[in-house]
């Protein structure tokens, strides 16, 4: 079973929340596909750490072979290309690696080589594989890391996969969900948090995704997360209080689960919650 944890926005509990979940089972994979700040790793603190570096083709050219038609440079929507004084340019640090500037020149001019825009760690923290992308900085996708992510294990029907999501509704997240079983999407009680959570929530309706929610960082007053998910009828898979002990326990990168007696119950009944939802 893939569970994705999700949030409209940083800084909701969604790392905490994926984390726990994936410490709270027996044996599990968790996979931190956040490639532009993944912090999982700073609670697992993995050993054994294997490194694999991820690659994406880009063009170079042949100056020799290049005519100057600038089909290539028509074709670019990013402005990867241009032709500048007789000469052929490629602006690596936008090319998209859509390929297409190799379909297009009538000469061959370019050449593909490989670029390296991130790695992916591989380790053991207890019963827990962890698998965690790094997108180079200033790189413009991490969608090819993500791809590798999702795809970089062995299939385990009995282990569970914990997939933590980069925030937000942008086509690297589209691409993390889209071979999930279940979402769990994390949620604040404030209006600025019920709008962000009404976007994901839309997100994973449209791409017809069984979905529940958890609320974070729960006190006593109004809350318009949850009026948002009963309104629309979104389940509501737990509650987890503003606690400063839970605080602090996240700030020195603990897993609650791991050193707190009650977290370990907290986040072992919505691990099973969301369980049940997952194969209704």
């Amino acid at each position: 079973m893939k569970i994705a944890v999700l949030s409209g926005k940083g800084g909701t509990g969604k790392t905490l929340v994926s984390v726990n979940l994936a410490a709270a089972a027996d044996k599990s994979l968790y996979l931190d596909c956040d490639v532009e700040e993944p912090n999982g790793h700073l609670f697992f603190k993995p050993e054994d750490v294997e490194i694999e570096e991820v690659s994406v083709v880009i063009p170079e050219v042949n100056q020799d072979l290049c005519t100057g038609c600038r089909k290539c440079v028509d074709f670019c929507r990013f402005n990867a290309l241009a032709y500048v004084n007789d000469q052929l340019i490629v602006f690596e640090e936008i090319c998209h690696s859509c390929g297409g500037c190799f379909m297009v020149c009538p000469e061959n001019a370019l050449i593909k080589k490989d670029k390296v825009i991130g790695r992916i760690e591989r380790g053991q923290s207890g019963s827990v594989e962890v698998h965690t992308g790094i997108l180079n900085t200033g790189e413009v996708s991490g969608i090819p890391i993500v791809a590798k992510l999702l795809t970089g294990y062995k299939d385990d029907p009995d282990v569970p996969v914990f997939i933590d999501c980069p925030p937000g509704t942008a086509c690297i997240v589209m691409e993390t969900v889209a071979s999930a079983d279940y979402c769990i999407l994390v949620a604040e009680p404030t209006i600025f948090g019920s709008h962000n959570l009404k976007m994901v929530h839309e997100l994973v309706t449209l791409m017809g995704k069984p979905v529940g929610v958890v609320l974070n960082k729960v006190q006593e007053g109004d809350d318009p997360s949850e009026e948002y998910c009963l309104q629309n009828d979104v389940k509501i898979l737990g509650k987890i209080p503003y606690d400063k002990r839970l605080g602090l326990l996240n700030s020195n990168a603990d897993i609650a689960v791991r050193v707190d007696t009650h977290y370990k119950t907290v986040f072992s009944q919505l691990l099973s919650t969301a369980r049940k939802e997952a194969t209704r």
